[in-house]
């Protein structure tokens, strides 16, 4: 999906790990803002000037380059996706 080999929960894609190391994650829109502070992490886009909307985040390759780094954006992702829909 999106160019990647995108991961699904509870029928939710979590994530897609793009050709270039890159994450794109769908995190809680309510927690966009303060994860979109951390380093490498952007507003996901489907190309210039369309934005995906509040709470999908791309996350550069850099920024996920240690396990640490990569298990702090998957618990993000999880912990989305564990919620109760409504």
């Amino acid at each position: 999906m999106f160019g990647g080999l995108a991961f699904m929960v509870n029928e939710r894609m979590i994530l897609s790990v793009m050709g270039d190391g890159s994450l794109l994650i769908r995190a809680a829109p309510e927690r966009a803002d303060e994860l979109l502070t951390a380093d490498g992490a952007r507003p996901a886009d489907m190309g210039t000037g369309r934005n995906m909307g509040k709470g999908w985040i791309a996350i550069d390759d850099a920024a996920v380059a240690t396990q640490e780094d990569l298990e702090f954006w998957v618990g993000v992702t999880l912990e989305y996706a564990g919620r109760e829909r409504g």
